[in-house]
C-alpha cells in the first residue's frame, strides 16, 4: 500500500509561517477526505484540520484563523498553510486519508522556537 508523504516541516521563529505538503496516489485524492494531525512526545495524536473531497474544511479551535487546509486534486497534494506559529504548535505533523484502510504518512517535524 502506497503511503502518503509529508514535506515542508522545519524550524521557524514564533510568528513565522510554514506550508506543509502531503503527496499521495491519485486514487486517494479522487474521493477521500483528508486530515492533518499532530503529536508531541508522550501525548496523543490530535486532529488539526480536515477537508472533504469537495473542499469543506474544519479546524481545531487552537488553530482557527491561523492555519488553512487545502487540496489540489489535480496534483494529488494536500496542504497545510500555518501562519502566526506559536511554540505550542511544535509537533510532528501527519497527513491522513480517510480510506479503507486509513492511509498515513511518516510525519514531518515542525519546531517553533526563538
Amino acid at each position: 500500500q502506497v503511503r502518503l508523504l509529508e514535506s515542508g516541516g522545519g524550524l521557524v521563529q514564533p510568528g513565522g509561517s510554514l506550508r506543509l505538503s502531503c503527496a499521495g496516489p491519485g486514487s486517494v485524492f479522487k474521493s477521500a477526505a483528508m486530515e492533518w494531525y499532530r503529536q508531541t512526545p508522550g501525548k496523543q495524536l490530535d486532529l488539526v484540520a480536515s477537508i472533504t473531497s469537495d473542499g469543506n474544511t474544519n479546524y481545531t479551535d487552537s488553530v482557527k484563523g491561523r492555519f488553512t487546509i487545502s487540496r489540489d486534486n489535480a496534483k494529488n497534494t494536500l496542504y497545510l498553510q500555518m501562519n502566526s506559529l506559536k511554540p505550542e504548535d511544535t509537533a510532528v505533523y501527519y497527513c491522513s486519508a480517510i480510506t479503507s484502510p486509513r492511509r498515513w504518512g511518516r510525519g514531518t517535524q515542525v519546531t517553533v522556537s526563538p
